[in-house]
């Protein structure tokens, strides 16, 4: 059974319609990247996923239960975790505290095992030495890094990661793929937003591609930027 599965979901604003009729599976530990224009739909497919849209019509099922009707925090207590392309962390808290927060209110965990989890991630994402800094006063790198710690501290089953490689330099980058590689060889499964292309096809098994809303197509990643519509669609080749 797919860990989390949508069901020809649709939403729109108006005449903007930001999701029509997508339908895919994720199965248990999988990576899959997603891709596609500015404006296609993927933070909104995010949105979606986390609670923080309803969608008019569709289903989605996290580990075979219904969560179309969930709230965010529902969903991020059910096993949704979830980072953001702008670092967001609670930047007057050290960083141990900003996981705190996450292991106690989005993962439920108890005080007597939220310090030891959230140490073991600080390790896990390399920020143990940070652990006492000002979330405030990170580099960038070191803020994406907590924002995936934070996402691992509410011990989720799927992690949404949002561009978590942009803005990066390319040994940052190197660095940060190599952490979240390790994250997925650990068995979480990941659907993973980005543009930068060769940090996301060295980690996901699919790669799915979205324009103007709709599933283009979804399949192996040599496959799919072999496509010809995916060349012309996002690449602005000509087929």
């Amino acid at each position: 059974m797919p860990i989390l599965s949508l069901h020809n979901v649709s939403k729109s604003f108006g005449a903007l319609t930001v999701a029509e009729r997508v339908s895919f599976d994720l199965r248990a530990g999988e990576a899959l990247g997603v891709i596609g224009p500015n404006g296609a739909g993927k933070s909104s497919l995010f949105n979606l996923i986390a609670g923080n849209l309803r969608p008019d019509s569709g289903r989605i099922v996290l580990d075979g239960r219904d969560v179309t009707a969930a709230p965010p925090m529902q969903r991020c207590l059910a096993g949704i975790g979830r980072s953001f392309q702008i670092p967001q962390p609670f930047g007057h808290l050290s960083v141990y505290e900003n996981l705190l927060v996450a292991a106690r209110f989005g993962g439920a965990l108890s005080a007597d095992a939220a310090p030891r989890h959230c140490m073991d991630i600080l390790r896990r994402t390399g920020l143990a030495a940070q652990a006492e800094r000002i979330a405030g006063s990170l580099s960038l790198l070191q803020r994406k890094r907590l924002e995936l710690a934070r996402a691992m501290a509410t011990e989720p089953r799927v992690i949404l990661l949002d561009e978590i490689a942009g803005g990066l330099t390319e040994g940052e980058c190197g660095e940060l793929v190599a952490t979240i590689r390790q994250i997925h060889a650990e068995g979480t499964a990941i659907i993973w937003i980005e543009h930068v292309l060769h940090a996301l096809t060295s980690v996901v098994e699919r790669l799915m591609v979205l324009n103007f809303g709709r599933v283009l197509v979804i399949g192996a990643p040599d496959e799919v930027m072999a496509s010809p519509e995916v060349g012309e669609i996002y690449l602005g080749v000509a087929a």
